[in-house]
């Protein structure tokens, strides 16, 4: 027997998801942009901030240091780390004069030790096109030649690219795509973000993020993000409020992220962001702000509701109606995470244990929004402005 109701609230689990798929279509490449010998080639100078990254400092350094871009300085930020990231960097710099590592000086209480370190290297540059990359991503030889030349074509002032993403470990696989999926349901793809008008639809990639340095000098630099957990996305919206330009794109040939490797780093690194951050690209004003922390569980609702639903029903908890319900939502979810799953390409059985991310985001979001703007990162503890 048929449950009208039933299949109408089905919904949402199979329209947002196709409006996601066809939103990200609209998405622009840095193969867009072929190499040009004879464009211009400002002089570029690319900051890493480094806090204990000894276990990935050397590849990030020296993939930067392999770019086939003509006039490159490199300046590591070695913020005060306690493992042998300093050392590295120094051993690298001896055999590069691009490359030379500085410290920056004690951190000031209100300030995020990130943009301490990026406005530290900032301040010493001495190009009129920055670039600032997390000292967890590899960037291909053609990655800053491609983004040169698309900040000419588009006029950017602030231009993002938003990478290829590692997945190594059992627990990056679970939830590493909940959170890009929930990213895409909220922006689409890059040109969604590039035509929209609004402040809280920019967002930009603080792993790959470059700045013409008199824009960023006009905007106030790291100093006008410093106590925002997440400074790529406030550079963005404050670049945009001040009516300059602000585009992503994506480089999946050009650059490569591990953002995290345990579970431990994963529950600590979004736990960092996900509240603090998402706050402020939520949209509506004081109605938007008060219906966030819903808004902030549903993906991860989304995805557990229906099979543990499923489950009740053939337990004979629940009727007719919940079981249609929760099959047609079980089967449009399982699509909609063959879909992400096969774009991280990975095996799409994956998508058999999408109910487990949705459960993990859920325990990260819950645990933010229990602890408000209040952070811990790096063992140092922050309150986000």
């Amino acid at each position: 027997m048929l449950h009208p109701i039933a299949i109408a609230l089905t919904a949402p689990w199979i329209l947002l998801p196709a409006v996601a798929l066809i939103r990200a279509t609209h998405s622009r490449s840095l193969d867009d942009e072929p190499i040009d010998p004879s464009a211009p080639t400002p002089r570029v100078s690319i900051v890493i901030p480094a806090r204990n990254e000894a276990h990935n400092i050397e590849r990030c350094a020296s993939s930067v240091l392999a770019s086939t871009y003509p006039d490159l300085e490199v300046i590591v930020v070695d913020d005060h780390s306690t493992d042998d990231t300093g050392a590295i960097a120094a051993r690298l710099a001896r055999s590069d004069p691009r490359l030379r590592v500085i410290t920056p000086p004690p951190l000031p209480p209100d300030w995020f030790g990130k943009q301490w370190a990026c406005s530290t290297g900032a301040s010493v540059a001495t190009g009129s096109i920055i670039g600032f990359l997390d000292a967890d991503t590899w960037q291909a030889p053609d990655l800053v030649p491609r983004v040169v030349l698309a900040m000419h074509s588009r006029a950017a002032d602030l231009l993002s690219v938003a990478g290829r993403q590692e997945l190594g470990s059992f627990w990056e696989r679970v939830l590493q795509p909940h959170v890009f999926a929930t990213f895409l349901q909220r922006y689409g793809g890059t040109e969604s973000m590039n035509t929209s008008p609004r402040v809280s639809d920019k967002i930009a990639n603080g792993q790959c993020l470059f700045v013409r340095r008199a824009a960023y000098d006009v905007i106030g630099g790291h100093a006008s993000v410093r106590g925002k957990a997440a400074e790529d996305l406030a550079l963005a919206q404050r670049f945009h409020a001040m009516g300059l330009g602000v585009f992503i794109v994506l480089g999946l040939d050009q650059l490569s992220t591990r953002m995290y490797t345990s579970l431990r780093e994963l529950i600590d690194g979004w736990g960092k962001n996900v509240y603090a951050a998402g706050i402020d690209a939520m949209p509506g004003g004081a109605i938007g702000r008060a219906i966030f922390p819903l808004a902030l569980l549903l993906p991860s609702i989304s995805a557990m509701l229906p099979v543990v639903l499923l489950a009740l029903s053939l337990a004979g908890v629940f009727g007719g109606a919940v079981l249609t319900w929760a099959i047609i939502t079980t089967v449009a979810n399982l699509v909609w995470w063959v879909a992400m799953y096969h774009s991280f390409e990975l095996p799409v059985t994956w998508a058999l244990l999408h109910p487990l991310g949705g459960a993990l985001f859920f325990y990260i979001a819950f645990g933010a929004l229990l602890r408000g703007r209040n952070v811990r990162w790096k063992g140092r503890d922050y309150r986000a402005a």
